[in-house]
């Protein structure tokens, strides 16, 4: 049996759609930042286990707490107060403030509620907010709401590919002349 602290590879969808992603991003001359909360950095992990990834992807955020949104991204601190960690406005400011401190052309960022604990009425757990920017001279940003079934594996598991399909549905209707920020 494997140790719990040794590092899973991706399986073969989530591998599939990182391998899509780096060709689309290499295509372009693109790097991709993550913001990543629920997740954990299982989005940057996935990314990072392609070999040759540092080719397009730039760095990863970790920001699990509140202050680290605040600190890491420049979330404003009385957008999460009015909103919640898990919103459309803080999943977008993550978005953007991974795109602002990194030297990336394209950021997606994940705030949710993974479980077992911590869910409302209006956040059940499985509830994650997405959002994407692409810089450029009025940087673009798309977000959504998804609610995901299953225990904290699988929530953060569907966070992670659900991310990942939808910068990949994305890609091909950007402007490719977008540039770094």
């Amino acid at each position: 049996m494997a140790d719990a602290m040794t590092a899973q590879a991706p399986d073969a969808e989530t591998a599939r759609l990182v391998q899509a992603l780096a060709a689309q991003l290499l295509s372009r001359g693109w790097m991709l930042a993550t913001a990543e909360s629920c997740t954990g950095g299982l989005i940057a992990a996935a990314c990072t286990d392609l070999a040759g990834s540092s080719t397009w992807f730039e760095r990863g955020f970790v920001s699990y707490s509140n202050a680290a949104k605040a600190q890491m991204l420049g979330v404003d601190a009385t957008l999460i107060a009015q909103h919640g960690a898990v919103s459309e406005p803080v999943a977008r400011a993550m978005a953007q403030g991974a795109l602002q401190h990194a030297h990336a052309q394209v950021a997606l960022a994940v705030t949710g509620v993974a479980g077992p604990g911590g869910g409302s009425a209006d956040k059940p757990v499985g509830t994650v907010w997405f959002a994407w920017a692409v810089t450029g001279q009025a940087p673009t940003l798309y977000s959504e709401m998804q609610r995901f079934a299953g225990d904290r594996a699988a929530v953060r598991q569907a966070t992670l590919r659900h991310s990942l399909r939808r910068l990949l549905k994305l890609l091909p209707r950007l402007p490719a002349g977008s540039t770094a920020a």
